[in-house]
């Protein structure tokens, strides 16, 4: 069963959050940002392709407009490949772990995976951020050599930015979760 909503991001931007429960101890739970508009590419590409034809008509130099055609199809190939993320996603699994996939605009993804051994609690944190306070979840991993310490601090959906309601929806999902495993017996 999935569900899906629609929140907006820090900066205003609208974002869905589609929760779907595989299993009692199973959630995946993934923000999809805005998707890329055509619009505004060929804007930004007709942009400095017109600059690079003034830049031609004054020196002509067809060196210029190959590079401008060379510059931007490089630039829209990592802007696609490295930085344009279309959907963040978090697959809980009680028994197993936390896996967060990143998934960008070329199709390209990228995937950590945490052990449940690992994890010793998912919070939401505060941060403040050009005059603004901004939420975030983060996942806390525990200290291997301090049980009480927390060794790192794994921050969670930082391209979609989701704002405080969308990250309690997320935050009481995984704390569901992670409340089964510490109550279930443990098996030795």
């Amino acid at each position: 069963m999935a569900e899906e909503r629609r929140f907006r991001s820090a900066c205003g931007a609208p974002i869905a959050l589609r929760r779907r429960q595989h299993s009692a101890s199973c959630r995946e739970l993934a923000v999809r940002g805005p998707r890329l508009q055509l619009r505004s590419l060929s804007a930004a590409t007709s942009a400095v392709w017109l600059a690079a034809y003034g830049l031609f008509a004054l020196s002509e130099n067809s060196v210029v407009l190959s590079a401008a055609i060379f510059i931007s199809l490089i630039g829209l190939i990592i802007y696609l490949h490295f930085i344009k993320i279309d959907q963040e996603s978090l697959l809980v699994i009680g028994s197993l772990g936390i896996q967060v996939t990143s998934s960008y605009a070329s199709g390209k993804e990228s995937t950590t995976f945490i052990e449940m051994g690992q994890v010793k609690d998912v919070v939401i944190n505060e941060a403040i951020h050009m005059q603004k306070v901004i939420y975030y979840l983060c996942i806390l991993l525990q200290d291997p050599e301090d049980p009480q310490g927390v060794s790192e601090v794994v921050p969670l959906f930082q391209s979609s930015k989701p704002r405080l309601d969308c990250l309690i929806e997320v935050y009481k999902s995984c704390q569901e979760i992670l409340e089964q495993r510490k109550t279930a017996p443990q098996s030795s």
